[in-house]
């Protein structure tokens, strides 16, 4: 194999994925900027749920929002919740209630009418993911929806789709937290304002 060319090839291509990203997610990604502003300027919260690369960005994002990103903004704590951290809870509803219900369970007991929801999900068609979503739409919370690929059967299921136009799980992943925090600067920035 001649790494040097893999190299290459990859970095090229993440490239040419985030380029699209301008052109084909920009609409998806202003919209998903504004509805979690105004329910951050209702005192409402972010609830986040996705598997595996996916739980990490859960947790990544939901710490940029609760803690900050940009630290030309001084700001209090936006309240985000990553429902992919807790262990016990985890195997406690994947033992009790199965594993497709575990992300649906959380939403059910900690979120509201008006919270959002970002569901991440590479393919669109996380069983787990879905039902967080169904549940969500149950309480009136918003989702944002980090997709990739076609979107799947999630991409008509959330209020805001941002699908990242590739087929490739790891450029989607890589697209999902470049957006993850072009979404969490632009909402500081809403709020609080800053350079």
């Amino acid at each position: 194999m001649d790494k040097l060319k893999f190299l290459t090839d990859a970095l090229k291509e993440s490239s040419d994925v985030k380029l699209k990203i301008i052109t084909e997610c920009n609409n998806d990604i202003i919209s998903a900027v504004e509805t979690i502003t105004e329910s951050y300027r209702k005192n409402k919260k972010l609830l986040l749920c996705g598997n595996g690369g996916s739980a990490a960005d859960c947790q990544h994002l939901a710490a940029e929002f609760m803690i900050r990103l940009n630290h030309n903004i001084q700001r209090p704590a936006l309240a985000a919740i990553a429902l992919t951290t807790d262990s016990s809870n985890l195997t406690a509803g994947g033992n009790d209630i199965g594993f497709d219900n575990v992300f649906a369970r959380n939403v059910e007991g900690l979120g509201s009418e008006g919270d959002v929801l970002i569901a991440i999900s590479t393919s669109g068609n996380s069983s787990n993911v879905i039902k967080a979503v169904e549940k969500a739409k149950e309480k009136k919370m918003l989702v944002v929806g980090l997709l990739g690929g076609t979107g799947g059967k999630l991409k008509n299921l959330v209020d805001v789709p941002i699908i990242i136009p590739s087929p490739n799980t790891q450029r989607i992943q890589e697209g999902h937290i470049t957006v993850g925090h072009i979404v969490c600067e632009l909402v500081e920035t809403e709020l609080y304002g800053g350079k």
